[in-house]
């Protein structure tokens, strides 16, 4: 086997990753545009969640997939490497949701019923809300794809079970992964009346499965010597997800895309990747987790600021005012990355370490005495 020869960072794909969070930001913030009419792409905005969980599904598998194969996983580590990672944003998303719906019921704002779902606090706190276990969608809303993410977590030893075994044969792993997540579309579609792919707290757990199989298997297809001409072909399938989001086609379609424009962008070396490995791209990737977790709170705040401004009854912002509302979110993220995000996992990780070397002091002394 022939293994990549691509960096071990892959810069193109953490820039891809805000490029994902900027879609779904469009598609949360277009209803408050006063245009009077939504676009294709706009609409289909609800993609880039999968275009997450497909590229969590191959960079865990980047990360952690031979180790896991090897016997050398470490699944106590691993969850809290991952829970370091994602929940004290969470957390601080939600108390923000709470504090502002609080806020905007005290000054007469008009929010949404849902939005202080007390029923669903359980559930959202214990990252449970996504596996059909909240009553209401609730709180910081976009976060039941975090607890779809939990969910993939735990699973992740059988995830990387089957597909270690499939490593001499990734082709095949692809097409396996690919057939499953088609006919599950399809299947999900016909009993529950509506795709998967627009399923958030009754059915998130299992929205996750498909493209987080399909992202650990397409990583075989890179571990083994990625596509040829990547840099070519990562441009023919972002034209492609463009042109079949634009002209509505099912939404299989797009998600198998979106894994080949991972699979590519992988394959690209960071110093062919042009803007998407510079640094002001990659760090706006940095930052995609708060982009995409603060989307529901700043809507709440600066949506109704500044309609309150305008006299837009409505909540449809004129373009003026709409685009310093879309424009101020990656200033905001910025903020909660710098404050939140990255301190917290910081202390959560280096606290997991200071304990892991008490317990190495210990078995050490344990053998002198």
């Amino acid at each position: 086997m022939t293994l990549s020869l691509a960096p071990a960072d892959l810069r193109p794909l953490t820039a891809l990753r805000f490029i994902a969070a900027a879609w779904v930001v469009l598609y949360t913030f277009w209803p408050n545009l006063d245009v009077g009419f939504l676009p294709n792409l706009a609409a289909k905005g609800y993609l880039g969640v999968e275009l997450f969980f497909v590229l969590s599904g191959f960079i865990l598998s980047h990360v952690y997939l031979q180790a896991a194969g090897e016997g050398g996983f470490k699944y106590g580590s691993f969850l809290w490497a991952r829970l370091a990672r994602v929940y004290p944003l969470h957390l601080m998303t939600l108390l923000g949701v709470m504090a502002l719906g609080l806020a905007a019921t005290a000054a007469g704002m008009a929010i949404d019923g849902s939005v202080l779902s007390w029923e669903s606090l359980p559930a959202n706190l214990l990252l449970l809300h996504a596996w059909g276990l909240a009553p209401e969608a609730g709180w910081n809303h976009p976060s039941w794809s975090i607890s779809a993410e939990w969910f993939a977590y735990l699973c992740f030893p059988a995830f990387a079970f089957v597909t270690w075994r499939l490593r001499e044969r990734p082709w095949l792993a692809v097409l396996g992964a690919a057939v499953m997540l088609l006919g599950l579309y399809a299947a999900f579609q016909l009993m529950a009346g509506f795709p998967l792919t627009q399923a958030t707290i009754r059915w998130g757990a299992l929205r996750i499965v498909p493209c987080f199989a399909l992202g650990c298997t397409l990583y075989l297809v890179h571990r083994s010597g990625g596509v040829p001409r990547p840099a070519l072909a990562a441009a023919v399938f972002g034209a492609l997800i463009v042109a079949s989001s634009s002209l509505m086609l099912w939404d299989g379609i797009t998600v198998l895309l979106a894994g080949g424009l991972i699979l590519s962008l992988g394959s690209v070396s960071n110093a062919r990747a042009g803007i998407l490995a510079s640094a002001p791209a990659v760090y706006l990737g940095e930052i995609s987790y708060s982009i995409y977790m603060i989307c529901a709170p700043w809507q709440i705040l600066a949506v109704n600021l500044a309609a309150r401004a305008t006299g837009a009854e409505d909540k449809k912002l004129q373009l003026f005012v709409w685009l310093p509302v879309i424009a101020a979110i990656p200033i905001a993220a910025a903020v909660t990355y710098h404050l939140v995000e990255r301190p917290a996992r910081k202390a959560l990780r280096d606290m997991a370490e200071r304990r892991n070397q008490r317990r190495t002091e210990q078995k050490s002394q344990a053998q002198l005495a």
